[in-house]
């Protein structure tokens, strides 16, 4: 579902279809999502930087895209201080932050409450909640000088109740970081989308998903998202892969 509401923005009141040269970070870029959106992005005109901890994959992504319009940065998500730098490394060598999409996550192991391994526990707190809030108190003020846009993966995990899972309880509070952030901006002509993919087939899954989205899928809502005039603000993109067809 996407829910467009009007807020104030910035001065263009058409949509631009390229990106223009504008900027967009985004965290877990090294694959999946975050690597399809970078492509995708650049294929709209948009500059990239590219943030994961691998930087090898980022090095790789960077010689495929043109490092003329893309850069790696490695980064800890769960480190405030090394988000900090990502983004005034960001700063000093585009000139700006146009768009963040908060996008690095990580599941956990089975078991439920009852008996899945609380390290994997600690791990999803640390990258999907506060991965996502650092993401953005390292970039909002850079975010804020440029009336831009904040993209977050949630996921339909967080909307549903899944049986004993720990990591949908974490994807409920990235959705609920979603809403709060867009009350703390509202009036300063920032963005807020949450992206929330159903079951995306990536290295995510120790199993191959072939019924699941792809990686492309959810950066075409991604990119959607981006591609609105100032005055359209598009709370929610939820996006399922279509059931298969019945034998």
């Amino acid at each position: 579902m996407a829910t467009p509401s009007h807020t104030a923005g910035a001065d263009a009141t058409t949509a631009p279809e390229a990106g223009n040269g504008r900027v967009l970070l985004i965290t877990g870029a090294s694959s999946g999502i975050g690597a399809a959106t970078a492509r995708a992005a650049v294929a709209a005109g948009w500059r990239v930087a590219l943030a994961a901890r691998r930087r090898d994959k980022l090095d790789a992504l960077v010689a495929e895209l043109g490092a003329d319009r893309a850069l790696a940065v490695a980064v800890d998500v769960t480190d405030l201080d090394d988000q900090t730098r990502m983004a005034e490394t960001v700063v000093a060598h585009f000139g700006a932050i146009d768009a963040v999409f908060a996008n690095a996550g990580t599941g956990g192991g089975p078991g439920g409450f009852a008996a899945a391994p609380v390290d994997g526990w600690r791990r999803m707190v640390d990258v999907n909640i506060l991965g996502c809030a650092y993401t953005l108190r390292a970039c909002l003020p850079a975010i804020k000088d440029r009336r831009g846009h904040v993209l977050i993966t949630g996921s339909v995990a967080g909307r549903r109740t899944i049986a004993g899972s720990f990591y949908a309880a974490t994807k409920w509070a990235v959705s609920a970081i979603g809403y709060g952030l867009r009350e703390e901006v509202r009036g300063t002509g920032v963005r807020v989308t949450l992206i929330e993919p159903g079951v995306v087939d990536t290295a995510f899954f120790d199993d191959p998903k072939p019924d699941g989205l792809r990686p492309e899928d959810v950066a075409r809502s991604v990119l959607y998202a981006l591609s609105q005039p100032a005055t359209v603000d598009v709370h929610e993109v939820m996006v399922l892969p279509t059931p298969p067809r019945d034998a």
